[in-house]
């Protein structure tokens, strides 16, 4: 099906993006792998290209755009080369609202530049070894001590941990205040305190560096504050649904991916004299396959849209984040099978998507509280 979301400048993009990726990253994914995270080099590249900061003002070095159809772009074509390592989706989708919504002036001279240079790369530490997904329970905590915040605790799965030279913290700075007593705190590179722990072993995603970071009173000043102090959890929330829709982009990404690897290997692999693409049950696995994709492609794509507009709602993100990662794991499950014994096989790449696709369920939030999310919308 004809996809109708995007123009000319859009196409120019992604041919940009998937040349990008086959020079360089490509090459070099698979010792990526063996290293557990990517090379600055290709971040500096990806600056220079102009694949970071899409949506950042020019006069910070970004492409002035504000248009998430250029994010979605660049994290289809990295989910349809299967390179999972690259945190280019974090740092455009996730980080860049926080930096572009909330930060200063002088905050944004200071960190945008090298934002969309890939001079900084950035992460957000939300998630604590005793939370997961439950915001509230955040126990890291920040006092004031004259013009700084003393922060201490610890966070986990954090997504660019190892490489980050900017990550928000959100962290509790007035316990008596519920809800209201959160902030986002802006550590640097070499705040003495700031510790990096082991780069996480995952099951997927191996070129990912994936952290756990400790702090053991940082002094962050006061400078380093992003938008209002107790106003942490609020623009938590503001922000989650463009973070869960671009990990349903990237999840019916992965999708179609494996199911075009799938297609291409049926219509060439032989069981008993003839190709496997030719055999019923194959036909009907590709069937269902494909008709499932393209369904969540187009409720995917009317995501989009109304997110350009201004109209996703919470519930909506939550739909397109749950379904379509759901839809992602169905799909690479059953392109395992049909690649029999070699699906299994990791130097095939649709074992490395099996194995890949099964955290899209989980971060960003779980499947489960994506459901609660759209549940409370219905009966309030």
């Amino acid at each position: 099906m004809q996809r109708d979301i995007f123009d000319a400048e859009h196409d120019a993009f992604r041919d940009l993006a998937r040349t990008f990726i086959a020079k360089e990253i490509a090459p070099f994914h698979d010792q990526w792998e063996r290293d557990g995270q990517v090379s600055r080099e290709v971040w500096l590249a990806a600056g220079k290209a102009g694949l970071l900061g899409t949506d950042v003002p020019e006069e910070f070095g970004g492409g002035g755009v504000a248009d998430f159809r250029y994010n979605a772009i660049l994290t289809e074509e990295l989910a349809a080369a299967g390179a999972s390592g690259l945190g280019f989706p974090l740092q455009n989708d996730v980080v860049a609202p926080y930096l572009l919504r909330l930060a200063n002036d002088e905050q944004k001279r200071r960190w945008l530049p090298g934002f969309c240079s890939g001079e900084i790369i950035t992460a957000i530490a939300m998630t604590e070894p005793g939370t997961g997904s439950d915001l509230q329970g955040i126990q890291t905590s920040a006092r004031r001590d004259g013009d700084d915040w003393i922060l201490n605790g610890s966070k986990t799965f954090i997504t660019n941990g190892i490489m980050a030279d900017l990550v928000i913290v959100v962290a509790k700075t007035d316990p008596e205040a519920g809800s209201h007593g959160f902030s986002l705190l802006v550590v640097e590179r070499g705040m003495p305190g700031f510790e990096r722990g082991r780069r996480l072993e995952k099951v997927g995603l191996k070129a990912q560096d994936t952290a756990e970071l400790s702090f053991t009173d940082v002094r962050v000043p006061a400078a380093n504050v992003l938008g209002d102090v107790g106003s942490g959890l609020i623009y938590l929330m503001q922000n989650l649904a463009q973070e869960r829709l671009s990990i349903a982009v990237g999840s019916i990404g992965g999708a179609a991916a494996a199911l075009a690897l799938t297609l291409q290997y049926t219509k060439e692999r032989k069981a008993f004299g003839r190709p496997v693409a030719n055999f019923q049950n194959t036909r009907f696995e590709l069937a269902e396959m494909d008709t499932e994709v393209t369904i969540t492609q187009v409720f995917v794509d009317k995501c989009i849209s109304e997110h350009v507009a201004g109209r996703l709602s919470v519930a909506d993100a939550a739909k397109a984040k749950w379904w379509a990662s759901d839809v992602l794991k169905r799909v690479v499950d059953r392109c395992v099978q049909l690649h029999g014994g070699y699906g299994y096989m990791l130097e095939y790449p649709i074992a490395k998507a099996f194995i890949d696709a099964r955290v899209q369920s989980i971060f960003g939030g779980t499947n489960e509280i994506m459901k609660e999310i759209i549940g409370r919308s219905l009966v309030g």
